[in-house]
């Protein structure tokens, strides 16, 4: 009985295939595991073979032309047999596609599965230097047989099932041994709803990113300095400093001469901050909150060791109240204690800025001509290239720069 065989689906992305070359003409014979044609898809062109028998009735996709997927490619019965019913019965769309410029053989690919309806067939990779189908080359795997070694009867000296068969029942050599990877576990995972935090840190960074042109500038300071100066300020007992106290004063007093750096992009304006507020970005489980330390310019570096301290514990215990994280003119992240070399970060609205801190290294440097043991720290820039250029924010960091290596500057 005549049977219709469809263009198969022979990729998820698959919508069409185009007839690169047939291997058969209407009228030859046609055996299971002959080659039909060969498809090309939109990753690959692939051989499509017939598992069945019988005599090529109908064409129909000419070469070089296109059909949707499920569209007539051709009909295979007996010979002499009257298919023109089956055909007129059909309702499956044809679709042309380009012409085939060139066919280039590629890697393997199953089809899809196919509707009750389509024929059996299997489409595999051309392969000049072996021809086998694919069920002869599984067959030959399952039996540790070098396929190499198997004569073909098929069309063109191909591969099928009979001759890997044969090749097996008379003693034909197998292959090597392949080593069997056996892997065991149970898959899992588990999902949570996203909180309203984290959807707010999700949409306020997504537009930041996506609307502000970011640019970036990393520097190195020595902080050997800095350290001296931190260490005398907690040997005397009355209050203890971070190295980021150091980093948010030092900005502070930096923005005082670089006031287009403590700016916003407000659409059709830009604002110029006269007020100096740095936000201080710090980790709580649901994600990321960043309180400001007002007017940090003016303050010492005890007071702000204070606030900071005051802000970390209120974010812990979910304290923070809207009038805490709002305000800011710049942003500072640190990631240095968790011995981070250095890292972008992603401008936190409005600002036009946001600094990222990194781990203070021991490092050689070079001291008076001579190589030394030194300590350095890494901060990169992240900047609106709407508010800010490259010289301005470069002219910032070599102030900043300036202050932690010479922290006595600050004080003035």
């Amino acid at each position: 009985m005549a049977e219709i065989i469809r263009m198969p689906k022979l990729s998820d992305t698959m919508t069409e295939g185009v007839v690169a070359k047939w291997h058969k003409k209407v009228g030859d014979k046609v055996k299971s595991g002959d080659l039909l044609a060969e498809i090309e898809t939109d990753k690959a062109t692939m051989d499509f073979e017939s598992f069945q028998d019988g005599i090529l009735l109908h064409i129909g996709v000419e070469e070089g032309k296109g059909a949707a997927v499920d569209s007539v490619l051709a009909i295979v019965g007996k010979e002499g047999e009257d298919y023109k019913a089956l055909l007129a019965g059909d309702s499956a769309p044809v679709a042309e596609a380009p012409e085939v410029k060139s066919t280039p053989a590629v890697a393997v690919a199953s089809p899809a599965p196919s509707p009750a309806a389509a024929p059996v067939a299997i489409a595999v990779a051309s392969d000049e230097r072996l021809k086998a189908s694919p069920l002869a080359k599984k067959i030959a795997s399952d039996n540790g047989i070098d396929i190499r070694q198997v004569e073909g009867s098929g069309e063109g000296g191909r591969i099928i099932r009979k001759d890997v068969e044969n090749f097996k029942q008379a003693g034909g050599a197998a292959a090597p041994a392949k080593p069997a990877y056996v892997y065991s576990g149970t898959e899992s995972f588990t999902e949570e709803n996203v909180s309203q935090m984290r959807k707010t840190i999700a949409r306020r960074l997504a537009e930041s990113k996506f609307t502000a042109p970011h640019f970036y500038l990393t520097t190195e300071i020595n902080m050997e300095n800095a350290i001296e100066a931190r260490k005398s300020i907690n040997a005397s007992g009355e209050v203890k400093v971070s190295f980021n106290d150091f980093v948010v004063k030092a900005v502070a007093v930096s923005l005082r001469k670089h006031p287009k750096i403590n700016s916003s992009w407000l659409g059709d304006k830009i604002r110029y901050n006269q007020h100096i507020h740095i936000g201080v970005a710090m980790a709580v489980e649901d994600g990321l909150l960043v309180p400001v330390v007002r007017f940090a310019d003016n303050k010492g570096l005890s007071e702000i060791s204070a606030e900071v301290k005051a802000y970390s514990v209120k974010a812990k215990a979910k304290k923070l109240q809207p009038a805490d994280w709002e305000g800011n003119t710049f942003t500072i992240s640190n990631l240095g204690m968790f011995d981070i070399d250095s890292f972008t970060a992603i401008i936190n609205p409005p600002d036009a800025c946001i600094l990222a801190i990194g781990s203070i290294q021991e490092k050689p440097v070079v001291k008076n001509g001579a190589i030394v043991v030194g300590n350095t720290m890494k901060v990169t820039l992240s900047c609106d290239h709407r508010v800010v250029d490259g010289v301005t924010g470069s002219e910032f960091l070599k102030t900043l720069k300036d202050n932690l290596e010479h922290p006595v500057k600050m004080l003035v």
